[in-house]
Formats: C-alpha cells, structure tokens, sequence
C-alpha cells in the first residue's frame, strides 16, 4: 500500500549548479612561494621543510613543539603540541613610509622594540639575524636595500671605514632582476676586498666574523 502512494524517483539527472573544475587563480604554497621571490636573490638558508606558514612571516624560528601533559594523580601522559603565539600586524617602516602588514612572533615584537624599529631589525648583519628572518623577512630587507636611504647609509657608513663607495645606479639593473652582481657575491677577497664587505651590506652573503676580517684587513692597507 505504501508503494502505490510513494512519489517516484527522477530518473532524469538534474544539471549540477556548480563546477568542478578547479580554480586557475588557486596557487599552491611552493608556486606562491616561488612566485614572490622569483626577483629576488637567493635566500641563503632556504625555506622551512615543516612548519611552512613561518615562510609567510616573522617568527623567528619559532616552530611547533610537542610534549606531554602529566596529571598530577596518576601521572598519566597525553601528547599535546604547543603553538607559537603568531600575531598579526601592521609594523611602520621609515624607510619605506608605509606600514607593512605582516604575521610576527611575540618574541619578535619584542626584539623590534629593543632595536627602535622594523627596519633596524631586517638591516641586522649577523648570520643569526639573518637565519631567524625567513623567506618574509628576506624578502623585506630586499625591499629596504633596493630604497635610496639604506643605499645612502651604506655609502656613509663605508666612508666611515675608509673604503670607496659604490655606484647603486651602475648595479640597479642586476639587483632589480633579483640577479646580484658577479663581483659582488664572488669577489676576491684577498685582492679586493671592498666588495666582499658590501655583500654582507647588500644581502648578507658574507659571515660577519669574516665581514669584520676584510674590513680589517682593508684598513691596514689603507
């Protein structure tokens, strides 16, 4: 009785109202990755195998850490993971006079205001600061060297020190296209050692230890 009186099924397929196919303008992380800094130098440490999102900001090495909780009673383990504590905001460059939006780290924060600023916290010239920038942060201090006012504080800074400045205008065109010049990154540091100490200047290709050598050594024979 309760056949005769069920509504029969469509057999005729209806027309989906949506599409399948996936969106052209969908990038994955490594291609959106690749595509911001195809103009830029190469960043020396690479990106993060694991933990990919530091690679879209300052977090300043900081990486998931996993462990255990311990009841009290029973002393009883239960696996839990600790996430860092990622904010985000607009930071102020002088340099560029413009906020720049970007996740940061509390620890991070808290090293940018040690250091008066953003900007002194990218130029930093150790290879420590240069390890915890990140993808994000290689590709802003990029972004602040390319600027006439850093250009400038290099060039006074190498008055300081003796040594002669260098045309920005002449090598515009190599660190525009992401290419850095020949004599810049592999210098001969024996006989020239000017350009050698204006890698670390640029983009820190130079350890500092061995920056702080060839300025020595270039004061000397000076």
């Amino acid at each position: 009785m309760f056949a005769a009186v069920r509504p029969r099924t469509c057999l005729v397929q209806q027309a989906r109202s949506f599409s399948s196919t996936p969106c052209q303008a969908w990038k994955s992380h490594k291609n959106a990755l690749a595509e911001a800094h195809a103009n830029l130098p190469a960043y020396p440490y690479g990106p993060a195998l694991w933990y990919k999102q530091s690679n879209k900001g300052l977090y300043g090495n900081a990486r998931l850490q996993f462990g255990n909780n311990i009841s009290e009673r029973t002393e009883t383990k239960t696996r839990r993971r600790w996430h860092p504590n990622i904010k985000r905001k607009h930071l102020f460059s002088s340099i560029l006079n413009q906020y720049i939006r970007v996740r940061v780290s509390t620890r991070v924060l808290r090293t940018i205001d040690k250091l008066g600023g953003l900007d002194e916290y990218l130029l930093g010239e150790k290879t420590a600061r240069i390890r915890e920038l990140g993808m994000e942060g290689w590709r802003l201090r990029c972004m602040l060297i390319a600027s006439p006012k850093v250009q400038k504080r290099f060039n006074e800074q190498r008055r300081a020190l003796g040594l002669p400045e260098v045309d920005y205008d002449a090598i515009k065109l190599p660190l525009d296209t992401g290419v850095p010049p020949a004599e810049i990154v592999a210098a001969p540091r024996g006989t020239n050692p000017e350009f050698a100490v204006e890698a670390v200047e640029q983009v820190g290709f130079v350890p500092e230890a061995e920056a702080k050598a060839i300025e020595g050594g270039a004061l000397g024979e000076a």
